[in-house]
């Protein structure tokens, strides 16, 4: 069957459609996307503004079309941290299904680190025995880690790049002393949940998702986009210790000229770079693997799970 994915995120709406049938690996067919980056929209307040209301439901209209064109028998559309944490979110929420007729279904931070890990767990498989891996979004930082499909222990931090862009580095080239406060304060989030996945044990294989994490690698020598999913990617730390120093003096047009790195996202690379160094060092990682699957795919995966249990054919595909 043709699914659509629609991906109302803190950076990116993205609509992805996938062929699909249980038992098999999901085929992207067709994307249309538009980096919204609603977590840099937020007003004084922390309500999403309403040009960046109108450009979510301009999405959320053409995304139905795709569907439509391209023959697509299900949707499944959800909203992350930027709708979950804005003021105004359930109003939103409220406006996308009375002007589109699309409800939009809101996950939760350890939610999107279930599903991540799921599909994690599903394209790495049994043997990489206990996974943990790590998502940069543009509003949240998601861990989870474990032996199963389901982890052990799933959390969200508010470490989310565009999130600590906004906040802390909203000028061309990075002011030092705000540099250092940010760093200060992500190692002080993390602090609160190291010990709760490391009492799990050190794992046998650390991973990474996310575009965050994928342009990082890239900028540090990983094989480019159009070497295909299943080319190996890999983030070290030593190789992005060495490019934290050069990052943090750059411009956002010099950051938007490394190979691998989009215009759109360039602004919030550092934030990002100072996240994973951050993770990487307090989870004693010295490299993490790039999974070309996400919360997305954990999303079809669910779904397909769903249709494949004649038990469970009445569950929500978005439950966790």
């Amino acid at each position: 069957m043709r699914l659509g994915v629609l991906d109302v995120g803190s950076n990116t709406v993205h609509f992805l459609v996938v062929d699909a049938h249980p038992g098999a690996a999901p085929v992207p067919a067709y994307s249309h996307k538009a980096e919204l980056r609603l977590a840099e929209l937020l007003d004084k307040d922390g309500a999403i503004g309403e040009a960046g209301v109108e450009r979510l439901l301009g999405h959320v209209s053409s995304s139905l079309r795709v569907a439509e064109d391209k023959g697509v028998v299900d949707i499944l559309p959800f909203a992350t941290s930027a709708v979950r944490e804005a003021a105004n979110g359930e109003e939103v929420l409220r406006r996308v299904a009375a002007e589109t007729g699309v409800e939009l279904r809101v996950l939760s931070g350890q939610d999107e680190a279930r599903l991540t890990f799921l599909a994690v767990r599903r394209w790495f498989g049994w043997s990489s025995g206990r996974l943990l891996n790590l998502d940069i979004g543009g509003g949240s930082l998601e861990i989870a880690c474990g032996l199963d499909e389901q982890p052990d222990a799933a959390c969200s931090l508010p470490l989310g790049a565009g999130r600590l862009t906004a906040r802390w580095l909203p000028g061309d080239v990075a002011d030092p002393d705000g540099l250092r406060e940010l760093r200060r304060h992500i190692r002080a989030e993390l602090g609160t949940v190291v010990g709760e996945i490391s009492r799990l044990g050190p794992p046998r294989h650390a991973v990474a998702t996310s575009k965050t994490f994928k342009q990082l690698a890239r900028m540090t020598g990983a094989a480019p986009a159009d070497a295909g999913p299943y080319a190996d990617r890999r983030l070290t730390r030593t190789g992005l210790a060495a490019w934290l120093p050069r990052l943090s003096t750059m411009t956002v047009a010099e950051r938007a000229r490394i190979p691998g790195v989009s215009e759109g996202r360039a602004k919030q690379l550092l934030a990002g770079a100072l996240v994973a160094d951050a993770a990487m060092d307090l989870f004693g990682l010295a490299e993490l693997d790039v999974c070309p699957w996400a919360l997305r795919e954990g999303i079809i995966l669910r779904r397909l799970d769903a249709m494949d249990s004649p038990a469970d054919r009445r569950r929500p595909a978005l439950t966790p």
